[in-house]
């Protein structure tokens, strides 16, 4: 686990319209908000805990908060949505990042722990699949069978890309086999990532269903939940394979070659905003924070904080943060639910 990022210290080149819009908007609830505290006078610690893949949009936010409420200390740690959320139904977090929707095993053991939640989406991304810019033996596209016969569960022990050149014959429909004889080397979230299951879930589990296999990935490659680690280990085999959240591609793309992927009906897309915003690329998901509702009455502080999460300017942090923002009916829609203190439709 990364030591968490405090917030509330940063100071950052002043950026006087985006202070003052996040100031005005907080400013103008504050006859509203319980206590009536100025937000210079709000005080106290938020941590958020959870997806490595939002960590980057909340510590985004975290910086916006603390130019209007320096006193309050806001932590933001990245160990992983699963763990994020292990933390967060033991009261031990009052926002949990989430790069998927919770889980019933995870809902169950929040109301089992007597913990009350609000999700709320915040931003849209994809998983890239990488590869080295070194790597010119292999095709610019994969399907879903090539990252199935490749990375799937009945893919364990091959160590070159050609030893998947009978699976990915057997599958059919893919785009890149046969493969060369190069080394494989893999690196990719670990099981406790919400980048690993969204992966599992969109990519693996149709064919391991068809097939009779564990909705899995091999167990035999270099795993981490610190997206920096996963694009260390990309960039440092030349025949390497994995897969990221894009904004972690994208703030490497010299570092990096991402393969366009296939769906379903065989067109090869490119991973962009665009194509994730618009639900062209094949592996594209929303991104979400879960947020304890008894803390979120009882706490000036995070209820300022969501506000402002959810408020134009602070949606906008994830395209800062190389996201794709909500539309405009979603980011209405995310609003809504924490003005009613409702969840935002999700995608369980």
């Amino acid at each position: 686990m990364r030591n968490p990022t405090s917030a509330s210290g940063v100071r950052r080149p002043a950026r006087p319209v985006a202070a003052l819009i996040a100031m005005l908007f907080l400013l103008a609830a504050c006859g509203e908000a319980q206590g009536g505290a100025e937000e210079g006078e709000l005080s106290g610690a938020i941590v958020i805990s959870g997806s490595s893949t939002v960590e980057p949009i909340s510590i985004g936010v975290a910086e916006k908060f603390a130019e209007v409420a320096p006193n309050v200390d806001v932590s933001v740690d990245g160990p992983g949505t699963g763990d994020g959320f292990e933390l967060f139904c033991k009261g031990e977090s009052d926002i949990a990042d989430a790069s998927r929707a919770i889980k019933e095993e995870e809902a169950a053991a929040c109301e089992q722990a007597g913990i009350e939640f609000l999700e709320l989406k915040v931003a849209h991304d994809g998983i890239a699949v990488l590869t080295s810019p070194n790597n010119e033996q292999v095709n610019d596209c994969v399907s879903f069978s090539d990252l199935y016969a490749l990375v799937g569960p009945e893919s364990q022990g091959f160590e070159r890309w050609s030893g998947a050149n009978a699976l990915a014959a057997q599958i059919g429909n893919t785009k890149a086999a046969p493969y060369p004889d190069i080394n494989l080397t893999i690196t990719g979230p670990g099981e406790e990532s919400g980048t690993y299951d969204s992966f599992v879930e969109l990519v693996l589990t149709g064919h391991a269903e068809e097939r009779g296999a564990e909705p899995e990935t091999r167990p035999d490659y270099q795993a981490s939940a610190d997206d920096n680690v996963i694009v260390q280990g990309i960039e440092g085999s030349d025949s390497s394979l994995g897969w990221v959240g894009y904004a972690f591609y994208a703030a490497n793309e010299d570092r990096l070659k991402a393969l366009e992927v296939a769906g379903d009906d065989g067109t090869c897309v490119a991973a962009s905003p665009e194509s994730i915003s618009d639900g062209s690329y094949p592996i594209s998901r929303p991104l979400f924070i879960y947020v304890n509702s008894a803390r979120l009455e009882e706490s000036p502080a995070l209820e300022r904080f969501v506000e402002l999460y959810v408020s134009e300017e602070g949606l906008q942090t994830a395209a800062e943060v190389s996201y794709v923002e909500l539309n405009e009916q979603e980011a209405g829609e995310t609003r809504e639910a924490f003005e009613s203190r409702s969840s935002s439709a999700s995608s369980r």
